[in-house]
């Protein structure tokens, strides 16, 4: 008898650790991110529906990875131009930010949080380090997280060919929208 409430323990632990840490961690499949970029001469915006992302509300911990071909553009020529020219996606075919959000604890308490995420971005095989607020709501189980920051193309080695650079700005507008469910173990 005791033989078996030992054995029962032993499964039944990990089992509760494994549900309890997937109730911590929650995941984004379509998460939007977008770039702007204005100029007296023409607007430019790529969206991507495409991205993936998870948080784990202990830690803060949070990642978002889109692949660059997945960037929508009003112009099919933008499109083939941001990945051939400027986001070589052949070369790097992902774009990422691995990064912490501060005060994680509230957010396991429904509401809504002016928070700020640090981390580090690469695009284009170059990493670096952001600072941003973001807006995170909590409601019954999901959460909802929107960032915007500004990042400069020069940045992230992206070179703009002079015969187009007053047709790109130097800084573009990024936008990230994220609908997160819990993950099931």
């Amino acid at each position: 008898m005791i033989q078996k409430i030992v054995l029962s323990l032993f499964l039944i632990i990990p089992l509760s650790v494994a549900v309890s840490k997937a109730q911590n961690t929650f995941v984004s499949n379509g998460a939007t991110i977008s770039f702007f970029s204005s100029t007296p001469v023409e607007d430019i915006e790529g969206v991507s529906k495409n991205g993936l992302s998870a948080l784990d509300v202990n830690t803060g911990d949070i990642v978002f990875k889109v692949k660059n071909t997945t960037f929508q553009f009003k112009k099919k020529l933008m499109q083939e131009h941001f990945n051939e020219n400027y986001m070589e996606s052949d070369r790097y075919p992902f774009s990422e930010f691995k990064g912490k959000i501060n005060d994680p604890g509230k957010l396991r308490n429904d509401g809504t949080y002016q928070c700020m995420v640090s981390g580090v971005l690469t695009v284009h095989g170059v990493a670096k380090s952001y600072t941003a607020p973001v807006k995170i709501t909590v409601n019954n189980g999901a959460i909802t997280a929107s960032c915007t920051f500004k990042v400069k193309t020069a940045d992230h080695d992206i070179e703009v060919p002079t015969i187009v650079i007053k047709n790109i700005a130097e800084t573009l507008d990024i936008k990230v929208a994220a609908i997160y469910q819990a993950k099931t173990p």
